[in-house]
């Protein structure tokens, strides 16, 4: 019997067409504002630039084909989520997000959604497991979470609210769909901010929703024409052609991650880390059982502001930038930006591909200066 490939391997030429013989094994990004359209209009053809074309298509159908759902890209992972809430509420509906999950989501919808009357409910990760789905509209949270790296079960809570009446979408950023497969574990919609590991090189923002029902998506994708959230073809194209090297990068990353949370783990200057793959930390149980990676991210805890900063300083591999998945390494004070209420000493580091020995060193030198 044939074997059906990997996703990894799959996505190296997701979305692509078989090349023609003598022809390069991708075609260029497609520019183009209006398209020939002539006699009555054909549902099937391109039209204008804001309503789709062929550049969009293309990683739209390599994306469905990894997510396991239609998908629709969009120039943004906070446009992303914005499509989601903005098309899938009405007034009188409640929405749940996280309490410790991306902060401008929750400024979205406490300053645009809830004055049209969508109520706002949020809740810490550690508590989704058990909290009661009852009168939720759509929850729209984060496995691991950002920046604390929680967890919950996907499938139980995905039960739960289907039960209530309620949609599940999952923001899928920090582990992309190589290391989670959100739609097979029963959510309705995967989302992700493919700024980060899915584009992978800091040169491009970008997101992209997929959904198991083809209503939800036709939903969302309308209100991207009717709104203008779209992405250029060339921001397209370069994200295309990232998805080839997505499984090289993140398993150097999150290969990498592992070291580097078990030495911090066992360095005295370090408060706690937090690491899925740890298995002493409080994510682990549901991780190892619903994620195919553990992930590129660790969050460590130093005993002070000063120690934090002055850490970040003493590095020489790492760069010092708020975003993560980058084939660099970054890491940043997270409560600098005063929306995450995490102590001050939190060091959100992102894994690069570097080699693992030089950036292990790198980090260990620049704790023994603290």
């Amino acid at each position: 019997m044939p074997r059906k490939p990997s996703l990894a391997s799959l996505s190296i030429n997701a979305g692509a067409p078989l090349p023609e013989n003598g022809r390069a094994f991708r075609h260029g990004p497609e520019f183009a504002s209006t398209f020939h359209l002539s006699g009555d209009v054909d549902p099937n053809a391109y039209q204008y630039g804001r309503f789709g074309q062929p550049t969009w298509t293309s990683l739209e159908q390599g994306l469905a084909q990894l997510e396991g759902g239609d998908t629709i890209v969009f120039p943004s992972g906070m446009s992303a989520a914005a499509g989601i809430l903005t098309s899938l509420l009405k007034p009188g509906d409640t929405i749940l997000l996280p309490s410790d999950g991306y902060a401008p989501v929750r400024f979205y919808t406490e300053q645009y959604l809830v004055k049209f009357g969508v109520k706002l409910k949020t809740i810490p990760t550690q508590e989704i497991d058990n909290f009661d789905f009852s009168g939720i509209d759509l929850a729209l949270l984060e496995t691991p979470s950002n920046p604390m790296l929680d967890t919950f079960d996907i499938q139980g809570v995905a039960a739960k609210i289907h039960k209530s009446g309620g949609l599940l979408a999952i923001d899928n950023t920090t582990l992309t769909f190589l290391g989670q497969q959100p739609l097979a574990l029963g959510a309705d919609i995967s989302m992700s901010a493919d700024t980060k590991a899915v584009n992978g090189h800091s040169d491009v923002v970008f997101g992209h929703v997929a959904c198991t029902s083809q209503a939800l998506s036709d939903k969302i994708r309308q209100w991207r024409k009717f709104s203008g959230n779209i992405p250029g073809p060339m921001e397209t194209w370069l994200v295309h052609r990232s998805l080839s090297t997505l499984d090289v990068r993140l398993q150097r990353m999150c290969d990498t991650a592992m070291l580097l949370a078990q030495a911090l783990y066992e360095h005295p200057k370090v408060k706690s880390v937090r690491y899925p793959g740890l298995p002493n930390d409080p994510s682990y149980n549901i991780a190892k059982t619903q994620q195919q990676l553990f992930g590129f991210i660790i969050s460590f805890e130093l005993d002070s502001k000063r120690k934090a900063d002055s850490f970040l300083k003493a590095c020489s591999l790492v760069y010092e930038a708020t975003s993560f998945g980058g084939v660099h390494s970054t890491a940043e004070r997270r409560a600098r930006w005063g929306t995450d209420n995490i102590a001050p000493g939190v060091v959100r580091f992102s894994v690069g591909c570097e080699r693992a020995d030089d950036l292990i060193y790198d980090v260990m030198q620049a704790l023994k200066q603290l």
